[in-house]
């Protein structure tokens, strides 16, 4: 007969809107053991399984722990509920917890004093739009709790505890009602005839439900009016678009082996993606480039959440050569954009397995071509999308012409030794890069994980257009690949979207970002956090001829992420940090 041997949950601590699925192991009738679900249109032998969730409802109110949620909220900021701040975040479990998280909890303040100043609703609209699932949350003001989706109650337990039914099927999303309190899930064999429960049924609990971690909203800051601060708002009719840049962390790549320092329910990712897709939904991007999207989770997941959101998706998976997992977790670089701002043009997919097999076949002895594959062949590739701009651009001097952009996504390879890799990587894309300039009079964005860090020869060649002759990673080439050092060069007039930090003027706003740019690069002091590195690998290049940058993402501060060790925490769910820069096409000079 058809019996549940075991129940299992990926993670004990449960979270407000990320999907709870747990691991159920049956024994069928023939005696294999098997994971598969039973449904009642399918039973075995004439049996089913059937699924209930539970919310155990405490006749005490429970508060969570803004920095702990795992913890059981014991005071709460006044000053935050007067400020009308989010109540999930006025609530700390020690005043120790308290008194640690002040530095950054008063930023809240700052902030929500700023707010009423400008009369507005900014932050709310910037970030919270996506993520109101946790602004109607359990208070201590005895308020009435809505009715369940299933109200009917189902037992009474020791101390005043009632069940309520809240779903009936396998999976679960726990909702704010659920805030503060423990779920059951329950799964019995049913008879098909009789539909009456056959034997005892299985049982398991979670911990108490947590809200989902909201970190505070980056605000745009302008580079242009000098007044340093970004609305928020960019007015489609306005001729700007923005552009966004993000490695978010492959799944394949978040273990606690790596990032032992973030809890393990903030690695799942059942949870960081549906932070993720918080996060990079509320930057309201016109075109989003992302890297490390696993291929399974771009189709099953990213594609069709963004595509609710009025994205069109283009996808590039790394080539397999060197990769020996599965198929589907093999990640990638996608790129978004808002099909009511552009339209698809052109796609070029860049391999650089092939172009490293042309390279060997035309410079390498045959002696050495299977040494100088091992080296080249490392899986890396690059998408390029040719886009059609929508809207018009007010005062450029293109009337019946077509607004082009050129937008290159890319993950440049990571192991820190092969510095000749990587710049020859980067040499090969821009060299691409070229002949598609070459061919129209178009805008370049070149954005993406270049694994190296200001001051390198890849970011040299980027940001200058060549490389000097001398540097120190030129001394790394043992294939001669990048001899003479003077054909490491480019024509394209590129900048980096994120130095106009330095280059401009500004005001408060601006002055806090200027110190979070190194004054000898002009670049971020970081992108990317983690225990062991902290450092800039993540850039937005522009091609400063045909485009101007208005405003840029603001960048974060390190003291407010080491409160959570690094990167990935509960807040950000990547080790990377999203750039966003906001551009102007400039008026066409006549050819």
């Amino acid at each position: 007969m058809l019996s549940v041997l075991r129940l299992h949950l990926p993670s004990d601590i449960p979270i407000v809107g990320c999907e709870v699925s747990p691991y159920v192991l049956i024994r069928c009738p023939d005696k294999t053991v098997s994971t598969d679900d039973v449904p009642e249109s399918s039973p075995i032998d004439g049996h089913f399984l059937r699924y209930k969730w539970y919310r155990i409802q405490s006749d005490k109110k429970v508060a969570i722990c803004s920095v702990h949620p795992s913890e059981q909220a014991t005071l709460q900021c006044l000053g935050c509920v007067k400020a009308k701040i989010p109540v999930t975040k006025s609530y700390h479990c020690t005043p120790k917890c308290f008194s640690d998280a002040w530095q950054h909890h008063r930023v809240l303040h700052e902030r929500a004093a700023s707010a009423i100043n400008e009369n507005g609703n900014e932050e709310e609209d910037i970030y919270g739009r996506f993520n109101n699932t946790t602004s109607g949350v359990t208070n201590t003001n005895g308020t009435t709790v809505p009715l369940p989706l299933y109200p009917a109650t189902i037992t009474q337990r020791n101390g005043g505890e009632t069940w309520f039914e809240v779903g009936r099927s396998k999976t679960y999303t726990p909702t704010a009602d659920d805030i503060g309190h423990v779920l059951k899930f329950e799964c019995v064999v049913i008879d098909s005839e009789t539909k009456s429960p056959v034997g005892q049924g299985n049982t398991i609990l979670t911990s108490r439900v947590i809200p989902a971690p909201s970190p505070s909203p980056r605000r745009l800051i302008s580079v242009i009016d000098g007044n340093g601060n970004g609305t928020g708002h960019l007015d489609s009719s306005s001729g700007t678009f923005t552009v966004l840049s993000y490695n978010i962390l492959c799944d394949s790549y978040a273990t606690s082996d790596i990032y032992g320092y973030c809890p393990s329910w903030a690695l799942s990712w059942p949870y960081r993606r549906q932070n993720l897709l918080r996060e990079i939904v509320g930057y309201l991007a016109d075109i989003v480039c992302l890297q490390e999207v696993q291929s399974d989770h771009f189709e099953e997941f990213f594609a069709p959440e963004l595509d609710k959101h009025g994205y069109q998706a283009l996808f590039k998976k790394k080539t397999s050569e060197v990769y020996n997992g599965s198929t589907q977790t093999i990640d990638g670089c996608a790129t978004f954009f808002r099909r009511d701002r552009f339209s698809h043009v052109k796609k070029y997919e860049v391999e650089f397995n092939k172009a490293a097999q042309s390279l060997t076949d035309a410079l390498v002895p045959n002696a050495q071509k299977k040494t100088a594959l091992n080296r080249l062949v490392k899986d890396n590739i690059a998408l390029i999308v040719v886009l059609e701009a929508k809207f018009s651009n007010q005062g450029v001097d293109s009337l019946g012409k077509r607004q082009l952009v050129c937008v290159a996504n890319t993950h440049v390879n990571v192991q820190h030794d092969l510095k000749d890799v990587k710049l020859w990587q980067v040499h090969t894309l821009l060299k691409g890069l070229e002949k598609i300039a070459a061919s129209a009079d178009i805008p370049m964005l070149v954005c993406g994980d270049f694994n190296s860090v200001p001051g390198s020869a890849p970011h040299a060649l980027l940001a200058i257009g060549k490389v000097d002759p001398m540097h120190q990673d030129l001394a790394v080439d043992p294939l001669g690949i990048l001899r003479p050092a003077t054909k490491l060069t480019h024509t394209l007039p590129l900048v980096s979207a994120y130095s106009s930090f330095a280059r401009h003027g500004g005001g408060l706003g601006y002055e806090q970002q200027k110190r979070r740019v190194d004054p000898n690069t002009n670049e971020p002091l970081f992108t990317n956090c983690t225990r062991d590195f902290i450092g800039t690998l993540d850039y937005i290049f522009y091609s400063a001829d045909s485009l101007s940058v208005e405003s840029l993402l603001e960048l974060l501060d390190e003291d407010s992420l080491r409160k959570d060790t690094a990167l990935p925490s509960p807040e950000w769910s990547s080790d990377h940090i999203a750039l966003l820069a906001e551009f102007r096409c400039k008026p066409r000079t006549r050819r």
